[in-house]
């Protein structure tokens, strides 16, 4: 058995591993039309959505918690050896949930997902879609007027800012704790203990308690908003059997987060903004401090060839945000859409410059 968790490191620090792969359940889609009866469909995903009057009021951790608890369930999974348990999110009154993917893949091939709310009730669950570069994932029960939760920004975050964490931890339901963001922006490359199914993304870093069973759990601001995703933890243990939180815990960062969401709502295939280009960490002189990604290779007519990059530049920032090694560009990049424009500084042969970058799509791939 295990309980869902990902177990990280800094980027800078560690290795990269393999991505995953696998499918988006678009065969188990099911198009939304709305509700049968009068009352209208209540999303996450729109401008003005949640739950409105029940929002917390800010410096309260007991009343975030009693505003978003409704609005959080457990996920319990099996299919093939594998069964364990995670958290969701309720971001639809007729039943969209959002989770991490590494919670619910087990259950991809014909396996079963079963929802636990608040209220003791259960029922089954199906897999809307999946997206294993975010490790993001929605699912659907057949039930009409649930809670969803309120979205907030996570742009708008700052260090040190207080926030809760909710979620499902060894299979205790409903569990609330709290700390502070203790960064943002932090590279983050995350792996199920196999050394497979890797993903990286530009998290938010939290010392609230986040434990296996956490994952696909809010995050959550003092007004009840979800400004992230909790989907992985650095521990002193080696495998998932053995993790626990030592106050290190990372989320995927909400608006990175909503914008998937929305895409397999629609039973759309994800797509995600690239350079088209290949690159290694970049170390100084001692051999050990990260200054940036170097780039090794540039695709023809990538966006990166278009804007002028060669190889051998070394990018050491997206948008004035600092990148200390590849996994940061992977990272800074994966937390912006197709089409988008950003200014990358680089260095050419010690000498610091500028370029803007249409991103590109990857078309929708599911693995690096």
């Amino acid at each position: 058995r295990r309980r869902g968790t990902r177990l990280v490191a800094a980027a800078a620090a560690v290795v990269l591993l393999g991505a995953a792969g696998g499918a988006g359940g678009s065969a188990l889609y099911d198009q939304l039309t709305g509700d049968s009866g009068t009352s209208p469909v209540v999303s996450s995903l729109d401008s003005d959505s949640g739950s409105g009057d029940a929002q917390a009021t800010s410096g309260q951790v007991e009343k975030v918690a009693k505003a978003v608890l409704p609005s959080v369930v457990q996920i319990n999974v099996a299919g093939g050896s594998e069964a364990g348990s995670g958290t969701g999110i309720i971001i639809s009154s007729n039943g969209n949930i959002l989770t991490n993917n590494h919670v619910v893949e087990a259950a991809a091939q014909q396996g079963t997902i079963t929802v636990a709310f608040s209220d003791g009730t259960t029922s089954s669950a199906q897999i809307v879609g999946r997206d294993p570069k975010t490790d993001l994932a929605v699912v659907k029960v057949d039930r009409t007027g649930l809670t969803p939760a309120t979205f907030g920004k996570s742009s708008d975050l700052a260090v040190g800012e207080e926030v809760v964490a909710i979620g499902s931890p060894f299979g205790l339901e409903s569990t609330v704790t709290s700390g502070i963001v203790s960064a943002l922006n932090r590279p983050v490359s995350s792996s199920d203990g196999t050394g497979q199914n890797t993903t990286v993304f530009p998290a938010v870093q939290t010392d609230a308690a986040i434990n296996p069973g956490n994952s696909g759990g809010p995050l959550v601001d003092l007004e009840g908003r979800v400004v992230g995703i909790n989907s992985a933890i650095r521990s002193g243990g080696t495998t998932s059997a053995s993790a626990g939180s030592i106050g290190l815990g990372f989320a995927i960062p909400i608006d990175l987060a909503k914008s998937v969401a929305d895409q397999l709502v629609k039973g759309e295939q994800v797509e995600h903004a690239l350079i088209g280009v290949t690159v290694r960490p970049a170390v100084s002189n001692d051999e050990i401090t990260g200054i940036g990604a170097e780039i090794t290779e540039v695709n023809p007519d990538s966006p990166g060839a278009k804007a002028g990059l060669e190889r051998g530049d070394i990018v050491t920032a997206i948008n004035n945000q600092p990148v200390g090694s590849s996994d940061a560009l992977v990272a800074g990049i994966r937390g912006y859409r197709p089409g988008e424009q950003v200014t990358l500084t680089y260095l050419r042969d010690g000498k610091k410059a500028e370029t803007q970058v249409t991103l590109a799509s990857d078309g929708g791939a599911t693995a690096d």
